[in-house]
């Protein structure tokens, strides 16, 4: 079973609001499924970044300029 939807107000760029209409007018999707979909999107990306950083929380860190220098002197770079 599908939860209601949630009215919110959103405030966007007038080229924004344009591009959704026009995207909305070339796909049938309404605006609102095309805004629930990009912020799903996001969503999901920010779960999956969160999720790698927690599986590397344990790792060493490194010292970018250390990096550097060892990928020269294996002649990496």
């Amino acid at each position: 079973m599908e939860k209601a939807s949630k009215r919110v107000t959103v405030y966007l760029q007038p080229e924004s609001h344009r591009a959704l209409r026009i995207k909305s007018a070339e796909t049938e999707y309404s605006v609102s499924d095309l805004v629930n979909s990009a912020v799903k999107q996001a969503l999901l990306e920010d779960a999956f970044d969160l999720e790698a950083f927690d599986k590397r929380a344990g790792e060493p860190l490194l010292v970018f300029e250390d990096v550097v220098k060892t990928l020269k002197r294996d002649g990496k770079i």
